[in-house]
């Protein structure tokens, strides 16, 4: 069974008028990776920022194994952080930053060149000790940066956007060396995102987040599979979000034409969000489907067609490796498990708004 290691209870944080963190309860456990998810401003980095002690709360706990760390300072905790920007001191050689705070603790030198030298092993730089920072690429300063954090053992190593300034394939080779510290160091990885593809890549447990609440919490493939509202299902990958009336348990209504699904308990005649991904739209021939519309664009994505096809006066989604060209007629068929079916916000509080 996994330990909890990380508690954060009733944690509640505003700057000014403004509230970021609004009584947020979460628990992380031992040697698992943790994505905190969301668009700017939904309180992903104040969160890592009170983990790590750089920000107090205004209320609620800090809680390390159970104990209660919230006016612990930063260097108490057996914690590191790693930053976008690498931080790494421009006067030292590689070998000195990445000793710095074995240095501080007055390790040995013979200690502290081993360790050196395994840090380096990990991040796969080993032989760059005697390199100034400003010689490395961005993705070697990145590894140095983690390797500086890791030489110190911690138990948790705390991750603020740190492949944002990476291109393309350099953040995707990063993801994957990430991945595999984590699990050759086993300890806990906790990491700030606004991409969804490094959260859904990296994670064994994604929190998404918006306007300082909650909104979701589960592994990666629940996450994407089944969203819990509106929001979560947009954030998350493309999807098709629309109105629709729960008619009974597995049957459903939208624009006014009965489909098929699976999701019960929701009651009878009730409003709901519908969510259905676009890779789950099948598209027949016009008379084979529940609906019929016509293609209105289509782009080739190099593993699928996006194609845009107007029924029912919505705009649907549809990735298919089979092309319909514009201007065709298609019919659209949903498999019955591949429709999500969401509570709608029973208040103006509980609404959920996409940031730009």
């Amino acid at each position: 069974m996994a330990k909890k290691l990380i508690e954060l209870v009733g944690i509640t944080k505003s700057f000014g008028n403004k509230t970021i963190l609004d009584e947020m309860d979460l628990f992380m456990n031992e040697n698992r990776f943790l994505t905190l998810l969301g668009p700017s401003g939904c309180g992903k980095t104040t969160t890592l920022r009170i983990i790590g002690g750089f920000e107090m709360p205004d209320s609620g706990k800090v809680l390390f194994e159970g104990r209660d760390i919230t006016n612990t300072p930063p260097n108490g905790r057996p914690f590191n952080t790693v930053f976008q920007k690498y931080a790494l001191f421009t006067h030292m050689n590689i070998e000195e930053n990445i000793a710095f705070g074995l240095k501080i603790k007055n390790k040995t030198k013979e200690y502290i060149k081993d360790k050196v030298k395994y840090a380096l092993k990990l991040v796969n730089l080993d032989g760059y000790e005697k390199r100034m920072p400003d010689s490395l690429s961005g993705g070697q300063q990145q590894r140095i940066a983690i390797a500086r954090a890791i030489v110190n053992e911690p138990r948790v190593l705390l991750l603020d956007e740190p492949l944002g300034a990476l291109d393309l394939k350099l953040r995707q080779d990063m993801q994957y060396e990430l991945i595999r510290l984590k699990n050759e160091l086993g300890i806990t990885f906790i990491y700030v995102t606004h991409d969804q593809e490094e959260a859904l890549t990296m994670s064994d447990t994604i929190v998404v987040m918006n306007k300082g609440y909650i909104q979701q919490i589960g592994t990666p493939e629940d996450i994407y599979n089944e969203p819990q509202n509106a929001f979560v299902a947009d954030f998350i990958g493309d999807s098709n979000i629309m109105n629709g009336i729960m008619l009974e348990d597995h049957l459903v209504e939208i624009f006014g034409t009965k489909f098929q699904c699976v999701d019960e308990g929701f009651g009878n005649n009730k409003p709901v969000d519908v969510v259905v991904r676009p890779e789950d739209i099948v598209l027949t021939e016009p008379g084979k489907g529940i609906i019929k519309g016509r293609v209105v664009s289509a782009i080739f994505k190099g593993v699928h067609y996006e194609m845009e096809v107007e029924a029912c006066g919505f705009d649907w989604l549809v990735h298919s490796t089979v092309l319909v060209e514009p201007g065709k007629e298609a019919g659209i068929w949903i498999d019955p498990f591949n429709i999500q079916i969401m509570n709608k916000p029973e208040s103006e509080d509980e609404e959920i708004f996409i940031e730009e």
